[in-house]
């Protein structure tokens, strides 16, 4: 069984990286953005409050982040182990995880604020069926129109400069002191996130003396809410 914590700012490609080696490697993906994504999606009274929040350029209370993951780990359906996305956000929490959970080891994505900016202010979704789009690594072919539905391309209403500049500056008060405890406990590898997402993998594969990424060997993820 192998458990991971996959940690790096908005735009590093924690998503991606996770679903590489979860989908590669029998893991389940555990994404907190996934599960508030889906609530919000599905107007429940949690994605409401999650709304409210995230549209003020906030992160979403640590209380209720430690909560949603803890109901997520008891289902206990990750039989080959699990990556986890989004959790631990502070020293409590990291603390918790370190004596719940024997993990292998922590990824570490890191990315310059400066190339976060640029990947995430190229974000695009679509109005009408939420597809993801980048205008940097993932453009539509039709200008502003989604490729599957055809609805129009929207700017998310948190990816704007002035929200993101404090999203930064919230993610490295908490986050890098979460990241450097864990470096004490010598579970950190940091890999370079500015490079393509094979590359990452590869990179990620070979620090941990994991099988090296197998297209062939990878399928498609469907993402449950909460799973």
């Amino acid at each position: 069984m192998r458990k991971y914590v996959i940690m790096g700012v908005q735009g590093s490609g924690k998503g991606t990286q996770s679903q590489l080696l979860a989908n590669d490697l029998d893991l389940v993906h555990i994404s907190v953005g996934d599960i508030f994504r889906w609530h919000v999606k599905n107007h429940t009274k949690l994605g409401a409050q999650v709304r409210r929040v995230v549209a003020a350029g906030e992160l979403v209370g640590d209380d209720l982040v430690e909560d949603v993951v803890r109901d997520r780990l008891q289902l206990h359906d990750w039989n080959y182990g699990f990556v986890i996305d989004g959790f631990p956000r502070n020293r409590r929490q990291a603390e918790f995880f370190l004596e719940s959970y024997d993990i292998d080891g922590v990824i570490h994505l890191d990315l310059p604020d400066d190339e976060v900016r640029r990947r995430v202010l190229a974000r695009r979704l679509c109005s009408r069926c939420g597809m993801d789009y980048n205008l940097i690594a993932h453009r539509p072919e039709l200008e502003g129109r989604c490729d599957v539905c055809g609805g129009e391309l929207v700017t998310r209403e948190d990816d704007t400069p002035d929200v993101l500049a404090r999203r930064l500056r919230d993610y490295h008060g908490k986050i890098d002191p979460v990241i450097e405890l864990f470096r004490r406990k010598e579970y950190v590898m940091t890999v370079d996130a500015r490079a393509d997402k094979i590359t990452v993998q590869q990179t990620i594969r070979a620090r941990f003396d994991l099988p090296p990424y197998s297209p062939a060997r990878a399928v498609d993820a469907v993402e449950v809410p909460g799973r």
